[in-house]
């Protein structure tokens, strides 16, 4: 006898409710890395272009991300529609994949800033200091207006999150170009260019393979991180009238949406009713886990435990 249980409606996912604000981030990024872009190519500042790399970043990461948001959101006002018959669990893992890709876009802005400061090590180009210095103030004003926008979507969506981490990433490059062009103006320090540019590039590298290795998590349907699956087939089994648990499955479908399912091998006396009900009511208080599949099958059915994988 086979129980499934699902989370009727549709939940509004964390990426849904901060589509405004990625937007607005969007717009004001977007318009920015255009001056940037011109700006660093005037006063030939490496830390103005790396600063302008990842502000492209920030453009293609939040386009990807809206992008992701509109096309699960639409797919999911359309439950009816033949695509939801063939994308059976929605287009929510769009998010997941926006959040890979913005990833791997850091790392190669972060690789060129750190080869093309090697090469400018050993012969600095002439940096104009002046508008070097005025456009990254503006670059840092218009950081700190995205990064409150997004803060309070990173706690909640890995896709926002992904955004976010650009954004932080290009606040601290905005302030290690001020730096920059506060050394060159006053010092004529010409090494201070290429040399915070490439500091930018290093210290973006580990946050960024935290965010893809997460992403990648998901993709590959991993348990949640921290998620004892020992410990949830223990406490399955000790559900009255289980008596074996088998082919369980945990994993998250996008932010704040994880998902499981098992097989619960029970005595020929026990209520499936009631280990069905138990069963949900264990994942929904112990472990937040609302959209959950079991088959209850007395013990004297006989092949699921033939499934390998």
């Amino acid at each position: 006898m086979s129980h499934d249980h699902g989370n009727g409606a549709a939940p509004t996912r964390a990426g849904s409710r901060h589509a405004g604000r990625l937007l607005a981030s969007f717009a004001l990024v977007a318009a920015f890395f255009v001056v940037e872009v011109v700006a660093g190519v005037a006063t030939g500042s490496l830390a103005l272009l790396s600063d302008a790399g990842h502000m492209l970043a920030d453009v293609v990461g939040l386009g990807l991300a809206l992008a992701a948001i509109h096309l699960a959101s639409r797919h999911e006002g359309r439950r009816r529609h033949a695509a939801q018959r063939r994308h059976t669990f929605g287009l929510y893992r769009l998010e997941i994949l926006a959040a890979f890709v913005n990833a791997l876009l850091l790392f190669g802005v972060a690789g060129y800033v750190l080869v093309e400061a090697v090469r400018r090590l050993g012969d600095p180009p002439e940096v104009v200091g002046a508008p070097m210095l005025v456009v990254a103030v503006l670059g840092l004003a218009v950081n700190l207006v995205a990064f409150a926008l997004l803060r309070e979507g990173a706690r909640e969506s890995l896709n926002v999150e992904a955004a976010y981490v650009e954004v932080v990433a290009d606040t601290l490059g905005s302030v290690g170009v001020i730096v920059a062009g506060v050394l060159l103006q006053v010092f004529g320090w010409t090494w201070a260019d290429p040399v915070i540019g490439a500091a930018i590039g290093l210290w973006i590298l580990p946050r960024t393979f935290r965010l893809g290795r997460r992403a990648v998590r998901v993709l590959l349907q991993s348990a949640p991180l921290g998620f004892d699956v020992a410990a949830l087939e223990r406490e399955l089994g000790g559900v009255p009238g289980v008596v074996d648990v088998h082919d369980l499955h945990v994993w998250t479908l996008t932010s704040e949406m994880d998902a499981a399912s098992a097989h619960l091998m029970t005595t020929p006396d026990a209520d499936p009713h009631q280990v069905l009900d138990r069963a949900r009511a264990l994942l929904h208080d112990g472990y937040a886990i609302d959209h959950t599949t079991f088959q209850v099958e007395p013990d004297s059915h006989t092949g699921c435990t033939e499934v390998t994988w």
